[in-house]
């Protein structure tokens, strides 16, 4: 499993509509082969800032099955104006997992 991990800086004044819009997205990352969940949170000490988490099978089902899709040109287009910066994605594999102990 990998882990996908963005921190997203939503424009000031636009949290509501981002939000509301990223429920919609949510049909487009789930629709992609080898996608297994995501959640987004929303940070309490700064109102404007997130992280989204994703859960992939492997790295290309995100880098190649969802970036390359359609679903990925429907969700660019509801989310990408929203950020101020563009976020940074970054990609995890879990190295120490405390439910296995």
């Amino acid at each position: 499993m990998i882990l996908e991990v963005a921190i997203l800086y939503v424009k000031n004044g636009q949290k509501e509509l981002f939000e509301a819009d990223f429920k919609t997205a949510g049909q487009y990352i789930s629709s992609i082969s080898g996608y297994i969940r995501h959640s987004l949170q929303r940070c309490i000490e700064q109102d404007n800032k997130y992280v989204l988490l994703v859960e992939w099978e492997n790295l290309e089902d995100h880098t190649v099955g969802f970036r390359e899709s359609e679903a990925y040109k429907s969700w660019k287009a509801l989310l990408h104006h929203y950020y101020d910066p563009f976020p940074v994605v970054e990609h995890f594999e879990t190295v120490i997992d405390g439910r296995s102990t």
